[in-house]
């Protein structure tokens, strides 16, 4: 298991940051590699994003010196989505299959975890998100019907949108971890515009369904001291909770969020006026 440490950096000193550090620092890339597991731990709400992509044998999560326990998940939950083919998680022995969009809850205490895919020649594509826990919850199995769903935007904005959220109060309990999927329609190119952040919450987008000729402008920063991340398909990006996140790509695109901090209240958001955007 790879895992890469990003340290938390003050909204001041990314204002100085030129492309290459704003990049060194929020983007996260090479996610999924084959027969890897390749992590990025935060120290912004020590929140864990990574991609594990099995093809010819079975990947375990390890722990390892850098998170200081005995197993992955001793004192963390963990949400998964699979973005590829079907495949197979399995917990302290018990195999659970999840095919594209399908995705689970894995709550604190699970000592084994382990992924395959069912056919190397599609192989899962496992994006998941990790934080503390506090309690351990059951696991659950969550598929695009069992998601709460939130349609939102419009065709006049290009921003028309269906919000899954996976894991999230209405549909599973949590210690803190929120995460779902939004899927842009066709002619539809905007997220989360008008902006917002929420000093309560940070949050890490992960794009893909983008063609490898398209890209999306991933806007971050204070909304006063705005800056940019060009991203490709299956990349994902940090943002801390002072600023903004928001994108705008060339096609539309889906994207995985997931949250972690002081509360699982979804619309506790501070809105930015467009006025007050720089």
């Amino acid at each position: 298991m790879n895992l890469e440490i990003r340290y938390a950096n003050h909204p001041n000193d990314t204002a100085k940051y030129n492309t290459e550090e704003l990049r060194e620092h929020y983007l996260i890339e090479n996610l999924f590699q084959k027969d890897a597991i390749n992590m990025t731990y935060s120290h912004v709400d020590r929140i864990i994003a990574g991609g594990i992509m099995p093809m010819d044998q079975e990947l375990s999560l390890e722990a390892g010196k850098e998170m200081g326990v005995s197993y992955f998940l001793e004192r963390r939950e963990m949400g998964i989505i699979n973005i590829g083919g079907s495949g197979i998680i399995v917990l302290d022995g018990v195999e659970h299959t999840l095919n594209s969009r399908e995705g689970a809850y894995i709550g604190m205490g699970v000592k084994s975890v382990s992924f395959k895919s069912n056919d190397k020649n599609t192989p899962a594509k496992f994006y998941i998100n990790s934080c503390p826990a506090h309690k351990s919850y059951p696991t659950v199995l969550i598929d695009l019907n069992k998601a709460k769903k939130v349609s939102l935007g419009s065709d006049e904005n290009l921003n028309k949108r269906v919000i899954h959220q996976f894991v999230h109060p209405a549909v599973c309990q949590s210690c803190q971890l929120v995460m779902g999927m939004t899927i842009l329609e066709p002619g539809s190119v905007w997220n989360t515009m008008p902006c917002h952040t929420h000093e309560r919450r940070m949050e890490v987008y992960f794009y893909f369904d983008m063609k490898p000729e398209t890209k999306v402008f991933h806007l971050m920063g204070q909304p006063s001291e705005t800056r940019h991340i060009v991203m490709g398909n299956e990349e994902a990006v940090i943002s801390p909770s002072w600023s903004i996140h928001s994108g705008v790509g060339t096609s539309n695109y889906t994207f995985i969020w997931g949250m972690c901090g002081e509360n699982q209240t979804f619309d506790d958001m501070d809105f930015v006026d467009m006025g007050d955007l720089k």
